[in-house]
């Protein structure tokens, strides 16, 4: 399982407790489950992660801690998967999601410029807004579930790929 590799680019435990965005959950990330890498941990990170990465708010790494602590599942790949959206992808993304709420929504896609300016984004909210924000939940529904299970069944193979070999050897 790419469990080896999961574990040499996760950050260590103490970097994270002292993150100061994160000290507000204080003993809340002492629950060993949050950093332990394991077949239920895992996939639910991944969904966690996924699905925070598609919503557009600010600070979403906090937002995926506080997820990860109420689910019980690992802090450091949930907190790491919402920079899936950086500055780079997010304009693709979610120009995508806008795209797939306005189908959803049977809206004809409007032509708009963006401006980096509250104005344009109270302007915005009505017109564009809902398809969007529809878009970015579909996606986040969607990515979420879609990582659990390909997550859990990689778990799941690596696991049975090891007993056979295994079997092999006796």
């Amino acid at each position: 399982m790419p469990k080896k590799i999961i574990e040499r680019f996760m950050p260590k435990p103490e970097t994270l407790r002292n993150h100061k965005h994160l000290q507000m959950f204080g003993k809340l990330l002492h629950k060993p489950n949050l950093w332990a890498l394991n077949r239920r941990s895992a996939p639910m990170a991944f969904a966690v992660g996924l699905f925070v990465a598609w919503i557009p708010m600010p600070f979403q790494m906090v937002f995926a801690a506080a997820l990860a602590i109420i689910f019980n599942c690992n802090l450091p790949i949930a907190v790491a998967l919402v920079w899936v959206t950086n500055p780079v992808t997010m304009p693709f993304m979610f120009y995508a999601a806008y795209l797939f709420g306005a189908k959803l929504l049977s809206h004809p896609p409007q032509e708009f410029t963006f401006q980096a300016s509250w104005q344009w984004i109270e302007a915005s909210l009505s017109t564009i807004g809902p398809p969007f924000l529809l878009g970015c939940l579909a996606f986040a529904i969607i990515f979420a579930t879609v990582g659990y299970f390909v997550v859990h069944n990689l778990w799941k193979y690596s696991i049975l790929f090891k007993w056979k070999r295994k079997k092999r050897q006796y």
